[in-house]
């Protein structure tokens, strides 16, 4: 029996604990900002970089077989701290395809209140394993090779749950800090589930984190008594992060049909559909703009009166929207009456569908604007479902080696 107890107690018995407390293989009590058992006992405590380093997956003897696995293949060689311009780089796949992102700010923020949220550092480890985990393209055809992706993989989502477990904990009796952890581990979950191509996910991790800046009133907002001042102005500005993620370019394309099986293969673009998508994103990326310099005028704003200035301007915005949307229904049934909307196209009306739930939560509320909400909401789940069921075969890692292939072919 003694022999079968040694694994369990050879086990990963630290995972984001201090360095110091990792070379010793001892369980960290982690506190901030050093450990007591470092301190206690005279030892110099390095401090908690080393979260931000993903494990590479070298399976021991000792547990190759067992259920502690993934646990025993995460342990060990560190990789360069995760820094502000990866972590920009990771909050969207379409940097994959050389897309620019400007959230700076906001990975700056997370990175460092990750430093002592354990949520966080979750999330940071589960979006990084994964989006690593997609972009392995090269030797992926060996068996070592997909072995290693695979436990890589299911690392990602073992931090996943552990970030989902300490998130509802946050949420389980909300302070200052909690909300402002919560909205944070919205903000990376949505990028995890954007890696996982898991489009209907990540829609809820976006109406969830939404509906908590309006109901903890991040901004100041109008009532019958005027302008009242924010109740939390510390709060993250998720919905800033989320329009500057879904305005960057998309150069997803659908895989033609030759690179798929016949019973797996999405509707093929049609050659107007490279005109109608660009134009009608240039407008609605102007919009976007727009929308966040409006947020950035009601996080400043004073006084009543340059309030009801800014709700004027948030009513005109929802009306260019809504026009926004007729001509885009009109030119599609121009351009592709009959066909299903193209994928490109359907990316756009889930921006457009965020933009109307920012506004509509913006400054002010109401029943009925609740109750618009609530049907905003669900338009934006069934679109973003529409687009899983559309991808459900879509071979990612083949749509990024043809993307990759295609841009050095250009250069």
């Amino acid at each position: 029996m003694t022999g079968q107890k040694q694994p369990s107690q050879a086990k990963r018995k630290v995972k984001t604990g201090c360095a110091t407390c990792r070379i010793r293989k001892i369980k960290c009590d982690e506190a901030k900002p050093f450990c007591q058992k470092c301190v206690k006992t005279g030892r110099k405590c390095d401090g908690y970089e080393s979260i931000f380093r993903p494990f590479l997956n070298q399976p021991t003897s000792n547990e190759t077989n067992t259920g502690n696995s993934i646990h025993s293949s995460a342990h060990a060689a560190a990789k360069a701290p995760l820094d502000v311009a990866s972590l920009n780089r990771y909050f969207s796949t379409k940097t994959i395809f050389d897309v620019k992102l400007s959230c700076s700010q906001e990975a700056q923020q997370v990175l460092q209140a990750s430093l002592t949220d354990p949520s966080i550092r979750h999330a940071l480890l589960s979006l990084r394993a994964l989006r690593e985990n997609l972009e392995s393209i090269k030797d992926s055809d060996s068996s070592e090779s997909t072995e290693q992706q695979t436990l890589s993989y299911n690392y990602g989502l073992q931090q996943y749950s552990k970030a989902l477990t300490s998130l509802a904990s946050n949420l389980s009796s909300p302070s200052p800090d909690g909300l402002k952890s919560a909205l944070l581990c919205c903000q990376v979950l949505i990028s995890v589930e954007q890696v996982r191509s898991n489009f209907a996910a990540m829609s809820l991790h976006i109406i969830r984190g939404l509906n908590i800046m309006r109901e903890y009133k991040a901004r100041p907002y109008l009532t019958a008594n005027g302008l009242m001042p924010a109740r939390h102005s510390g709060l993250p500005f998720l919905d800033v992060f989320i329009i500057k993620m879904f305005a960057a370019p998309c150069k997803f394309t659908e895989q033609k049909e030759a690179e798929t099986a016949s019973t797996m293969t999405p509707p093929t673009e049609a050659g107007n559909d490279r005109k109608l998508a660009p134009n009608m994103r240039t407008e609605l990326t102007k919009m976007a703009t727009s929308t966040i310099e409006l947020l950035a005028g009601v996080t400043r704003v004073e006084s009543a009166e340059k309030a009801l200035g800014l709700l004027a301007e948030r009513d005109t915005l929802l009306g260019t929207l809504d026009s926004w949307l007729g001509d885009l229904e009109t030119l599609q049934k121009e351009t592709h009456s009959g066909e299903p909307e193209p994928i490109a196209d359907i990316f756009l009306r889930i921006l457009f569908l965020i933009l109307r739930i920012v506004l509509l939560g913006t400054l002010k509320t109401s029943p009925e604007i609740e109750a618009q909400l609530r049907t905003e909401n669900e338009q934006l789940q069934n679109v973003a479902s529409d687009v899983n069921e559309r991808l459900k075969h879509y071979d990612m890692r083949r749509g990024i080696g043809n993307a990759l292939a295609n841009e050095s072919s250009i250069r």
